[in-house]
């Protein structure tokens, strides 16, 4: 007897939402990955303002999950790989708090788990000085149509090829367990 399905969101934003939203894309438990904005002050939120770094939204990842399947601690041991969480307002050559390094989190378990993990991360000397900004999640603006499933459309875009090809190779390389085959 199977379990019923049960549907979980996770919101992580790590710089460019293309870059997060590859990561999680062949997550096995992962349901959906949906770009968009959230954590500004503006009562709404697209790129053209988003970008400019005034709304002070960041650019996120919604991600519909299984807990049955993946759980939220897996979610983030993805997502702290997939990007430099020891950055402030930027990651490689994106800056701005657009770009920040976020979990916002759904639920005071995810708060907890996430406290947990990054003081985990910091007493392991994996990453120092985590800038990780734990905040509580309160409204998803969804992104532009085409920034949905970028790099899966885009592949051969030269961002794509350059920065989002290679981190996603040595994500699925270091954690084969998690990835769809």
């Amino acid at each position: 007897m199977s379990q019923e399905q049960k549907i979980e969101y996770a919101y992580l934003g790590g710089g460019c939402f293309w870059c997060i939203e590859a990561a999680f894309e062949n997550i096995n438990g992962v349901l959906d990955v949906a770009s968009g904005y959230c954590g500004g002050v503006a009562k709404t939120a697209n790129y053209e303002s988003v970008s400019t770094g005034k709304t002070k939204h960041a650019e996120i990842c919604k991600i519909s999950y299984d807990p049955n399947i993946v759980s939220f601690q897996v979610l983030l041991e993805i997502f702290f790989l997939a990007h430099d969480p020891t950055t402030l307002n930027m990651q490689g050559n994106d800056i701005g708090p657009q770009y920040r390094s976020v979990v916002f989190y759904d639920t005071n378990k995810q708060k907890e788990i996430s406290q947990k993990y990054i003081k985990k991360l910091e007493s392991e000397n994996i990453y120092k000085n985590i800038q990780t900004e734990l905040s509580k999640f309160k409204v998803f603006y969804l992104a532009e149509n085409y920034h949905q499933n970028y790099f899966s459309l885009n592949p051969k875009q030269p961002y794509c090829q350059i920065i989002i090809d290679p981190k996603v190779k040595r994500l699925k390389n270091k954690l084969k367990k998690y990835y769809l085959k």
